[in-house]
């Protein structure tokens, strides 16, 4: 049987490539994205099926979604949407963290609580975060709403690989790496394609043993 992946802001960036590594791979995609048209075009080459229009950070589109994938299994969900603001001390913008929060931390939480029932025994979550996100690996300050929201989403992963281990699900929080992505006006360090295939090397790795660890996608071990 062929396995299926889900894969949330798959229209491009991180999320397009591994929905490339996954088609590739004889895997059934499935691309959600906010954004349709012209942004999903390259998406469409890839995905068995396309569900364009969902904001992630919207209970009445995340319902639709689930409304649409009533009764078909999931192997893997991948929350890959995300945003990435900056903020300066003294010129803090609070709807900017705001709204960091809602599409980084909440989102993902939101869509893996309404997807529950796609995803049986030997499922996998794996939640894109970012090291910064880290606590521990904070040495330059700034982005406050970034490294906040990724610090709750790795929060959010960590309670869901233990409340989903009775039932045999699996979940990863996994750094990308700095990658030349449109997010960082594509000054990063490796490709979108090779972050793809580091984030796939470890959700093939995750196990319910090690579920709930937070990984750079090169297989480094990141501290909270």
């Amino acid at each position: 049987m062929t396995a299926t992946v889900l894969i949330t802001g798959a229209n491009r960036g991180v999320g397009l490539a591994l929905a490339r590594h996954y088609h590739a791979a004889g895997w059934a995609v499935i691309g959600v994205c906010r954004s349709g048209g012209e942004e999903a075009a390259e998406l469409r080459d890839v995905a068995e099926t396309l569900i364009e229009g969902i904001d992630v950070t919207r209970a009445e589109d995340v319902d639709r979604l689930k409304g649409e994938l009533a009764g078909r299994r999931l192997d893997l969900l991948i929350n890959n949407a995300g945003m990435l603001r900056d903020e300066s001390l003294g010129e803090i913008d609070f709807d900017s963290i705001r709204s960091q929060m809602e599409i980084n931390a909440y989102a993902p939480l939101r869509v893996s609580e309404a997807l529950l029932d796609n995803l049986g025994e030997g499922a996998r979550i794996a939640n894109i975060t970012s090291r910064m996100g880290s606590i521990a690996d904070n040495d330059s300050g700034g982005r406050y709403g970034y490294r906040a929201s990724k610090a709750a989403l790795n929060a959010f992963g960590k309670s869901l690989a233990m409340d989903l281990k009775p039932r045999g699900i699996a979940v990863a929080q996994i750094h990308p790496g700095y990658v030349k992505t449109r997010m960082v006006n594509f000054g990063g360090m490796i490709s979108a394609e090779e972050a793809a295939a580091g984030i796939a090397q470890r959700i093939e790795e995750l196990t319910l043993e090690n579920s709930g660890g937070f990984w750079h996608s090169n297989g480094e071990a990141l501290p909270w």
